[in-house]
């Protein structure tokens, strides 16, 4: 491989891992529905590797339609015991109630004249963070940042966001910049937009 397509170590040679690290992970996100997904996507990778999750994406999107917190938040014991049966998704009880949950979060915080978006990009001044790891062990797993925006969305009422799920969430959606220093997608995403 040469430097111009060095990719942080983590991805692998998987080419859904190499497709997500190369076009989604740390781009800019401020899509509210696209920011819920991914929230949701982070809580149910806790104990799993994120390859198994982005290989049942497409499940969680039919399973919970697209995302539409609108939708998730009238779910009832019915929906629980499909969900429960789709192998297409994590099939974990808590996970999926903490997801129709914080679709019910979701919806007081814009009933309140709030957004994901605004919560995360408010803590960074609108701007992504940019660290200048050079292996993979140096990046933290949790931040204060993200120790004080996992308490707020706690207080918020979402679930399944604890500081390690928040991080990895806000390195998804560019909040944070973690590429590292010598991958090619580091020196992208640090570029003044044209």
């Amino acid at each position: 491989m040469n430097a111009a397509t060095a990719r942080c170590t983590w991805c692998g040679q998987d080419p859904l891992y190499v497709d997500y690290h190369d076009s989604e992970w740390g781009v800019p996100v401020r899509d509210e529905r696209e920011l819920f997904e991914r929230l949701i996507l982070e809580g149910a990778q806790a104990g799993l590797a994120w390859i198994t999750i982005l290989r049942k994406r497409d499940g969680y999107r039919r399973a919970f339609a697209g995302f539409d917190a609108q939708q998730i938040a009238r779910y009832d014991d019915d929906d629980r015991a499909r969900l429960m049966a789709d192998a297409g998704i994590v099939r974990n009880r808590l996970k999926i109630d903490a997801t129709i949950g914080n679709a019910r979060a979701l919806l007081a915080l814009h009933e309140r004249g709030g957004s994901l978006s605004d919560l995360l990009w408010d803590a960074v001044g609108g701007q992504p963070m940019v660290n200048h790891w050079r292996r993979h062990g140096d990046c933290p797993a949790s931040t204060p940042l993200s120790d004080q925006l996992s308490k707020e969305l706690a207080r918020l009422g979402f679930r399944f966001v604890g500081s390690t799920i928040v991080y990895a969430w806000m390195q998804s959606v560019g909040v944070v910049n973690d590429h590292l220093v010598d991958c090619f997608r580091h020196r992208e995403l640090i570029r003044p937009l044209d």
